[in-house]
This record gives C-alpha cells, structure tokens and sequence, in this order.
C-alpha cells in the first residue's frame, strides 16, 4: 500500500512540473479531490474547497482538442448558480494568465488589505521597464488610496497600479507574491504560479482556465468587487509629491462594458477581467446573469486577437439557452 502512495506522489510532482504542459497530462479535480486517503502534509484549503458551491469537472465532461466551437487555447461556461458545468474546454492546460493575474492580487487586497489606506507610489511603482506595458502614469511621490488603486487595478489594469499595491501591502513584490501564491492553494488553484502582481510576461508564471475559474469564484464573494468590475469608466482622485490635487479618468478595458463590442441577447454581462500579452494571447473572464438571475462564469484563455476573444465569448455564452 505504501508503494501505492509513493506511486501517486511521484506522479503528482511530475505533473506539477514544467510550465508547457498539456491538458492531458493533469489529474481531473475529481480524482485530486478523492484521494482522501494521500497524506501530503498540507492543507489544500482554509477555506471549504470541497464545498458544494465549487464546481468540479470530470474527464468525461469537458470537451476535446476537436471541438470546432472554441478555437482559442483553454475555455469555460459555468452556471453558478446551478453548480453545473455546460462548457469546458482544455480546463487544466497551464497558461500564461497575462492580466487575469491582478484578480489574484485583488483577493489578496480584498481579504487582507484595508481599502482606506493611503499610499505613496514608490519610484519602482512609477518606473516599470517593460517597453508598451499598460500604466495608469502616476509618478514617483504621488499619494493614492488602496481603494483607488484597486479600481485602477482592475478597470484599466495598471501596471503601476499592482506594484503599488504589492509594496503596500508586503514592503516588497517579491513578499506580495508569496502571499498570492499562498491564497491561490488556499483555495484549490494548485496549477498556478505567479512570480509577479501584474501578469506581465515570466516564463514560470502561468495558471489554468479552472484555477482562473476558482480565484474569480471568491472575488464574486466580495460586494466591493462586484462594484468595482461593473463600472465602465473610473476617475481616480489623488495628490502629488507637492499635495496638490489629481485626477486620471480611465475607461474599462472590459469592451461588452464600454459596449464597442455587443453582448450576447438575453444575458447582462456584470463585469470582468481582460489580460492581453505577446505570449498569453487575448484573455476574457466574465460573470453575466439571464433573464432569470442565473449566474455564469465563463473564461476564454489565449485567442488570438480581440475579435476572435469577443466573439468566441458571445458564441460560447450563448450555450446557456441551449438544454444540456
């Protein structure tokens, strides 16, 4: 028996390791969850993973590489309300998360974090060296609540913006992400790595549609994310290095929000999470409700440019009218 388990835990590293695998070589969440009796010496959460609001997908209920709906990498369509999986697509291929990645940082602020502390941009904040990264442009000195740079955060997604908040919060990134990594096992996202706040490119930072899918699940807990992801614009007000007073108006990068693309009928999209890199391709998390107030949560991880994003996610939400 023993040899039996040694046999799993050899298998669990192997999977774990490496950034470029494919779906295939991971473990269903069913068959992780079930082995009951595997006693790695941690805790796969503080909080109740195996509770029934957690949806958790089999071998035989997502799709395969030939399906024709979805061309992009990895994708999601679940009912939350109804705890039922109606689309799943490539749901444990490890990817790079590109900007999906600040809702990690966000639940870190959201459960640890006090929304009306002041902060000052440090000049690693206002100063990040990666050519045609996406910045708020506050300046070294400048004085900001975390409230702000939240919205910033996650309506324009600022770069600067999840630095701040890092350093904030942990005196340093390097500390912030310790603890993102340490909420993200916390809640079952075991097939994620994160070596930033932001998303910006790191070979070894990457996730998976599922655990995109369990960290956006908690974020929907939170009444003041909800606000936050609804809004379609945000005008942050803070002061400089001098105090004298500023302001930067910032449009969502969300396009169903700020309606430059349509929104499937019958459904309102609540609000979400966009992330675009060279590598992780265009990414889209949503929460939508029907007619109905049923909730979904659908997820599409690396299309290849905003067009097909946008309308992949349409065709794909338009299945919660279809029976299953």
């Amino acid at each position: 028996m023993k040899k039996r388990y040694l046999a799993i835990l050899l298998i669990i590293i192997l999977t774990l390791g490496g950034c470029q695998k494919s779906s295939d070589q991971f473990f269903s969440y069913s068959d992780y969850i079930s082995n009951t009796n595997l006693d790695l010496g941690i805790e796969l959460s503080e909080n109740d993973f195996f509770a029934q609001n957690i949806i958790v997908l089999s071998d035989n209920e997502y799709s395969s590489q030939e399906d024709d709906l979805i061309s992009s990498e990895a994708a999601l369509l679940f009912d939350v309300t109804n705890n039922k999986a109606i689309y799943a697509k490539n749901p444990y291929e490890r990817l790079y998360p590109a900007s999906l990645t600040k809702l990690m940082t966000a639940l870190v602020v959201l459960r640890r974090g006090e929304l009306t502390d002041g902060v000052t941009i440090s000049h690693n904040a206002a100063n990040i060296p990666v050519t045609g990264a996406k910045l708020c442009g506050f300046e070294e000195g400048d004085l900001i609540t975390l409230d702000a740079l939240l919205h910033c955060l996650l309506i324009y997604s600022g770069n600067d913006a999840a630095i701040a908040i890092a350093e904030h919060m942990s005196k340093s990134e390097e500390e912030f992400v310790k603890l993102m990594n340490s909420e993200a096992k916390a809640i079952g996202a075991s097939h994620t790595n994160f070596v930033n706040s932001h998303g910006l490119h790191d070979d070894n930072h990457y996730s998976t549609a599922y655990d995109m899918y369990l960290i956006f699940n908690e974020l929907i807990q939170h009444d003041a994310f909800l606000n936050i992801i609804s809004q379609s614009s945000y005008t942050a007000v803070f002061k400089d290095k001098d105090k004298n007073e500023k302001s930067l108006n910032f449009k969502s990068t969300n396009l169903y929000l700020t309606e430059e693309k349509e929104a499937p009928q019958a459904l309102t999209i609540i609000g979400g999470k966009t992330g675009i890199t060279y590598k992780a391709g265009n990414c889209l998390i949503l929460l939508s409700k029907d007619n109905d107030n049923t909730q979904y949560i659908s997820i599409i991880l690396k299309a290849t440019d905003i067009d097909e994003l946008y309308s992949e996610m349409t065709d794909m939400l338009l299945l919660h009218a279809e029976p299953n």
